[in-house]
């Protein structure tokens, strides 16, 4: 039996990963795992699907660690994201970054893969620091995409500038990853710019209550203490994760 020809393979951090969209049994499924059903769905054909992220990963560890490995299954697709935990690291520069990007697009080239390139969506409306964030947000989008321009090749899932993604409802408690509603958004936006079709309700997936959300201190406590403590320590939420599809899984329409 022949393998799909469709071979798609994710690389990245808790965003890549899931983080954010938990099934009931408490693993994460996330924006990747649903491009992989929809693409199948969408197309009629099986594909096959290999998930490498890891979260808490900084851009540069994603790029070593991950995406040699990442090309060694010999994908026709690979898609890429990374940046959102470097900017929150005052030290680190906009061409730090994108210069992950370039390499990740060399490499794609080289190998003869086409790169899925994503923007993480925009947390800044309701993080400490928001204004900072934005910015740093705004120029790294924007450093990104003049680095793609004129690469028509280039598949484009731009999520930061998306303001309905960047709206409350779509984010989960820490206010840092996207919620089960925001990950679906996010994969209708991929499977678009694939030129798949997506079900329609992934657009904007019913809210879920605003009183699950922590406030105030109670918030600080559950999730801003524990960010400052990891970065105090040098530890990462990421430490010790192994990938949730190291390998080929074959995804098939549902």
């Amino acid at each position: 039996m022949s393998s799909p020809a469709v071979r798609y393979v994710a690389i990245g951090d808790s965003f890549t990963e899931g983080v954010g969209d938990e099934l009931p049994d408490g693993t994460v499924r996330g924006w990747a795992d649903l491009v992989a059903q929809g693409w199948a769905t969408s197309s009629g054909a099986p594909i096959s699907y290999a998930n490498l992220a890891i979260r808490g990963k900084l851009i540069w560890p994603i790029v070593r660690e991950q995406l040699e490995p990442a090309l060694a299954l010999r994908p026709t697709h690979l898609s890429f994201n990374g940046g959102g935990n470097d900017i929150l690291r005052p030290r680190t520069t906009v061409s730090h970054v994108t210069d992950a990007f370039a390499h990740v697009l060399r490499r794609c080239d080289e190998a003869g893969v086409t790169l899925i390139l994503l923007s993480g969506a925009n947390p800044s409306a309701q993080l400490p620091l928001r204004r900072l964030i934005q910015r740093r947000g705004d120029e790294l989008s924007d450093a990104v995409v003049a680095r793609v321009a004129g690469r028509d090749d280039v598949v484009r899932a731009l999520n930061w500038p998306d303001r309905e993604l960047a709206r409350p409802p779509y984010w989960s408690q820490d206010r840092l990853h996207m919620n089960t509603r925001g990950h679906h958004r996010v994969a209708a936006r991929v499977l678009a710019a694939l030129g798949q079709d997506a079900p329609e309700e992934w657009w904007s997936l019913p809210e879920t209550h605003a009183a699950d959300h922590l406030r105030g201190a109670a918030y600080y406590r559950a999730h801003v203490g524990p960010w400052v403590q990891r970065r105090l320590t040098g530890r990462s939420s990421g430490d010790g994760r192994r990938p949730k599809f190291a390998t080929w899984t074959t995804v098939t329409p549902a």
